[in-house]
């Protein structure tokens, strides 16, 4: 067995758009492909073929009803009661942030997989009603750390389309009272 490289090789650069064009983002061409369980609507691409604890990938799930920031406590408390649920886990660091109506929860945290310690970075991402979470994952913290520019190559190539950008603005989808329009009597008119 041969001693890999102190950083990772890039060898080249692949795009992945989601089939509904609702996010894309960028990969290591030499990357394997990998479909998600769960009825997921997404992708996962990992460095290992056999063993794929090490990867990035993206999901999307339609809400029943659009999100807006006022839904933000709700969703920062359930986001903290779902890592609670992972065996052991620790938050590094965690960022809550909202631009109009788009509400995007990133968390690097630790937590025991059976006997393994794994590290992630998620952004979970509230698009109108769209719930869209993107995933870097190590399957130790030194792989987390090893693999890491390619982690931080996909979070910074993320993009979500204009069309949803335009469906978070609460300028422009806030409702604007229609006026009424002023009644004008009509026929004709006693002269008291």
């Amino acid at each position: 067995m041969t001693e890999r490289p102190p950083r990772p090789q890039w060898t080249g650069v692949d795009t992945y758009a989601d089939t509904k064009g609702r996010f894309t983002f960028r990969f290591p061409s030499n990357w394997h492909r990998f479909e998600l369980d769960n009825g997921l609507e997404g992708v996962l691409f990992s460095p290992e073929q056999s063993d794929p604890q090490t990867y990035i990938s993206a999901w999307v799930k339609e809400l029943e009803t659009s999100v807006v920031l006022e839904d933000e406590p709700v969703l920062r408390e359930g986001v903290g009661l779902g890592l609670e649920q992972l065996s052991e886990s620790a938050i590094e660091s965690e960022e809550n942030s909202s631009y109009g109506n788009l509400l995007k929860f990133e968390r690097v945290y630790t937590f025991h997989d059976g006997v393994a310690t794994r590290k992630r970075k998620v952004w979970l991402m509230f698009v109108d009603r769209w719930q869209i979470v993107l995933t870097y994952q190590g399957s130790s913290p030194e792989e987390y750390e090893y693999w890491l520019p390619m982690g931080n190559y996909a979070f910074f190539h993320f993009i979500i389309p204009p069309e949803l950008w335009f469906a978070t603005d609460r300028d422009l989808n806030k409702a604007s009272p229609v006026p009424e329009p002023e009644r004008v009597k009509r026929g004709r008119q006693s002269q008291a």
